[in-house]
């Protein structure tokens, strides 16, 4: 099974001979309709041009810089560590590292509040929630929610439970193991 960045190249590298436009073409078509939000680009790319969703996701994504191998997904992490948050920024790194090493499909995905953390779909994210604590969101369908594997509540949506994280020794063994259970479920 093909990693995301393998699977995103094979598109890039598709995409002029299924749309007659390389990657480049459709980013300055896209900077030059004046659109910024994601789903109005996708939309854009479809209705007007004619090319799928997986085509314009990707050109959605490679033209705003939003998706895991940009720089801008680099400034995005930085901004969320700046100012009364920078201090937090070893904790995040801390996670990543650990997460890295699951293996090589292991997707760090920075939005502009928090960081996916993604496999075939997302099983985790990490967000700077105050300037003294990092939430982790996991996926974990079938674990209760006990001591700091809180439920998510009103977090987020898209994750099951919650780990409030105010310092790096809490990022320890039975975090690492509910990260890694949620990432061999996703």
């Amino acid at each position: 099974m093909a990693t995301p960045d393998q699977a995103a190249d094979t598109m890039i590298a598709n995409l002029e001979t299924k749309t007659g436009k390389s990657l480049d073409g459709w980013i300055a078509i896209v900077r030059k309709s004046g659109l910024s939000k994601h789903g109005e680009i996708v939309n854009m790319l479809k209705s007007e041009h004619g090319i799928g969703h997986g085509y314009a996701n990707l050109v959605a994504h490679k033209a705003a810089g939003s998706d895991a191998g940009s720089t801008a997904g680099e400034d995005l992490i930085a901004a969320q560590f700046a100012g009364p948050k920078a201090g937090l920024r070893p904790i995040y790194d801390s996670i990543i590292d650990a997460v890295s090493g699951f293996g090589p499909e292991v997707e760090i995905a920075p939005k502009k509040t928090y960081v996916s953390l993604r496999r075939s779909k997302q099983f985790g994210l990490v967000q700077p929630t105050t300037k003294t604590r990092i939430d982790v969101g996991l996926v974990l369908r079938d674990d209760e929610p006990a001591g700091r594997l809180e439920a998510s509540g009103s977090f987020n949506a898209m994750v099951t439970h919650r780990v409030r994280v105010e310092d790096a020794a809490a990022v320890d063994a039975e975090l690492i193991g509910w990260l890694r259970r949620a990432w061999e479920q996703a």
